[in-house]
């Protein structure tokens, strides 16, 4: 799998390039022509400090996977051969949301190998990717524990095409000498010699709708790595929680200042991440106020003048000027249009 961000810097511990020559090694097998295709010197692997590019970590999986025939690169007691991980993520392109999807791929997972066990859970608003080990990893405990849940993560977030923060990973093994390392591997706190392994996130990522289908997961078959390296900027949660603030509570939604507060995050950041996600603020209110219009004008015989107030405008004259600018109608032939 591949650790980094895509940049040119070397942030990957070469300990996790030294567990492939292990495996390697393992199978009487010779990583030269691997080590080679990554431009990795085998001197390399005698400095406990170095480190590679994401790149290189790309090239060296990549490698290893087809040369010995197994995604895992050793780390379990059956090979998983290629394409294996591919299937499970086949497996939950047709889920509704994210929640079921994720269900579906540890529920699978646990078909290629019992050596670890992986749930799903969620409680008090936080969900947790559980990885249990069911066996003894030995020496290969970190670069199996560190790549399943990086996989998992970046599965996650290609589904919902959606950037997933982490409010808090767990690791069961004590820091390595590499720690530093784990600012890239996982945003947010990392714990070590905790109970369990586990990624930690907002619950409501899993709410989210898959978004991909076969073709998407073709050409992402092309280059599947990138999953685990790629930081998604786009964050459709945000986005949810803005309209539904917007929708439910329009007295914290006077104002920018106002809104961020409420979703704890500063103004500069709000505005910067729905930029991201393609959206504004002043495109997600009139979203709401649409929406709440159309939805009175179904299911009431309110008056125009009254729905125009409830959804926040000072006067009809320009409740029916934005309506019009929404639908191409005004607000009585969209009522008699729909009307049974």
């Amino acid at each position: 799998m591949n650790w980094a961000s895509p940049t040119s810097r070397s942030e990957t511990p070469i300990a996790f390039i030294a567990a492939m020559v292990n495996a390697y090694t393992d199978r009487g097998m010779d990583p030269a022509g691997a080590l080679r295709r990554a431009q990795i010197t085998p001197k390399l692997l005698s400095q406990p400090d170095a480190r590679v590019t994401a790149l290189q970590m790309e090239w060296m999986s990549e490698a290893a996977m087809r040369e010995l025939d197994d995604e895992a690169l050793g780390w379990f007691s059956r090979r998983l051969p290629w394409g294996s991980y591919g299937m499970l993520v086949r497996a939950s392109l047709t889920a509704p949301t994210l929640g079921v999807a994720l269900a579906r791929w540890c529920r699978h997972h646990g078909l290629l190998t019992d050596d670890i066990h992986l749930q799903v859970s969620q409680s008090q608003g936080v969900a947790s990717l559980q990885l249990s080990e069911q066996r003894g990893l030995g020496a290969l405990q970190e670069f199996a524990v560190v790549s399943v849940l990086r996989n998992a993560l970046g599965v996650a977030c290609w589904l919902t095409d959606s950037r997933i923060p982490l409010l808090q990973t767990t690791l069961r093994f004590a820091p390595p000498p590499h720690t530093d390392s784990y600012r890239v591997l996982f945003d947010g706190p990392t714990q070590f010699n905790a109970p369990t392994n586990s990624l930690q996130f907002d619950a409501g990522y899993l709410s989210l709708p898959v978004r991909r289908d076969e073709a998407a997961l073709q050409r992402m078959l092309q280059r599947a790595l990138l999953l685990t390296v790629r930081p998604y900027r786009r964050d459709r949660l945000l986005v949810e929680k803005v309209r539904q603030t917007l929708a439910e509570h329009p007295e914290h939604s006077r104002n920018a200042d106002d809104l961020a507060a409420w979703l704890n995050l500063s103004p500069r950041t709000l505005h910067r991440q729905l930029k991201e996600e393609g959206a504004g603020l002043q495109q997600l209110k009139d979203a709401v106020r649409r929406d709440l219009a159309t939805d009175l004008l179904l299911r009431t015989q309110r008056p125009i003048k009254q729905i125009a107030a409830e959804v926040g405008f000072q006067n009809e004259k320009s409740f029916m000027r934005a309506f019009k600018g929404w639908t191409r109608q005004t607000p009585e032939e969209f009522r008699l249009a729909k009307a049974p």
